[in-house]
């Protein structure tokens, strides 16, 4: 696989992270995204931004999942969620 593969897996990743928020953001699943989109747009967030911030925290509780062997962590990820613009430290 080269460099140009990685950087195209990397971009659907994402959109596909960006979706899922877009996603949960519709549904109103968990109530925590739209709370924190709405609180983050307050602030004076681009809606991009927002999205990319709440995709960063879905990335790393998938990670964590994938890496535990366990299964979604809702209560972390709304508790994450509500700590943006903070990001999850790593570890």
């Amino acid at each position: 696989m080269n460099e140009h593969d990685d950087h195209e897996e990397e971009a659907f990743a994402e959109a596909t992270l960006v979706q899922a928020i877009e996603n949960q953001l519709e549904s109103g699943e968990p109530a925590a995204a739209k709370a924190v989109y709405n609180k983050l747009t307050l602030v004076g967030y681009e809606r991009e931004e927002i999205l990319e911030l709440m995709a960063l925290v879905l990335a790393h509780e998938v990670d964590a999942m994938l890496h535990e062997d366990r299964p979604f962590d809702g209560a972390w990820y709304e508790q994450a969620l509500r700590a943006l613009p903070e990001l999850p430290a790593d570890g």
